[in-house]
């Protein structure tokens, strides 16, 4: 009986140790899945980090090149206008139109440049686009805009705050370089699950034949539609019946549960 005993005792023993073995094996295995998995998570934020990184240094060195090639072109071309246009008026001579249209668009050139030397260098720290700076995308917009806001306004995807950002910028980008003389007004509406954005203006200006406006150096409207649909959005952009333009946006911005 001590035998069988002892022999229980024993096994026993043997199985509380096999069990600590295991325990103590499971543990250690637990913690070196962790930590395998923590390193892939550092190589992959490190990554991350390094291809945004090489993105901010190509942008600045476009930036770098833009303004290099083509700053004092335009300028060249500005002036050259501009004094053949004094020297016209104050001959009493009528300014032919070419010259006019040349003073004009070397105009347009140096302020399109200076929009995407703008966008270029405000992305060099990652936050420079948002709705939080909406109202100063608005004060130098250089036209008359009204903003509204509806809905329970909230913090947002980063990717769905910059496209409706760019989307808000770039649509008022081309009220001041193809309407005219106009008004525009922005319209935010959010709701639980989506992020709504319409820009209207009253201008009169050129469209296509698809009633689209040219979209011109920059995000244009071919952008608009490539980041809406990255993000699983809508788009409409066209004239309206009673004259103007108006670009609408719907994004997926589900709220946080």
């Amino acid at each position: 009986m001590r035998t069988d005993r002892g022999r229980a005792g024993f096994y026993a023993a043997g199985w509380l140790i096999s069990a600590g073995v295991m325990g103590v094996t499971f543990r250690m295995w637990q913690l070196h899945l962790r930590e395998v998995e923590q390193r892939a998570e550092e190589a992959e934020r490190t990554r991350d980090e390094a291809a945004r990184r090489m993105a901010i240094e190509e942008r600045l060195r476009i930036a770098r090149e833009l303004h290099d090639s083509l700053t004092h072109s335009i300028s060249v071309i500005q002036v050259q206008a501009g004094v053949a246009v004094h020297l016209a008026r104050k001959r009493g001579e009528d300014v032919p139109p070419a010259l006019l249209a040349i003073q004009e668009a070397g105009a347009d050139a140096a302020r399109e440049l200076r929009a995407t030397l703008g966008v270029l260098r405000s992305e060099e720290d990652g936050d420079g686009s948002g709705l939080g700076q909406l109202d100063s995308l608005v004060a130098r917009a250089g036209l008359p805009v009204t903003v509204t806001v509806t809905g329970a306004r909230r913090p947002l995807p980063p990717e769905v705050d910059q496209a409706a950002y760019r989307i808000v910028q770039e649509a008022l980008t081309n009220v001041s370089r193809h309407a005219g003389h106009a008004c525009a007004s922005v319209h935010l509406h959010y709701t639980p699950q989506t992020l709504s954005i319409q820009v209207d203006d009253d201008g009169k200006g050129t469209v296509t034949s698809a009633g689209t406006r040219p979209s011109g150096p920059g995000l244009g409207l071919v952008g608009m539609r490539e980041r809406v649909s990255a993000l699983g959005g809508r788009l409409h952009a066209g004239r309206q019946d009673g004259g103007g333009f108006q670009v609408r946006a719907e994004l997926p911005a589900r709220a946080p549960s």
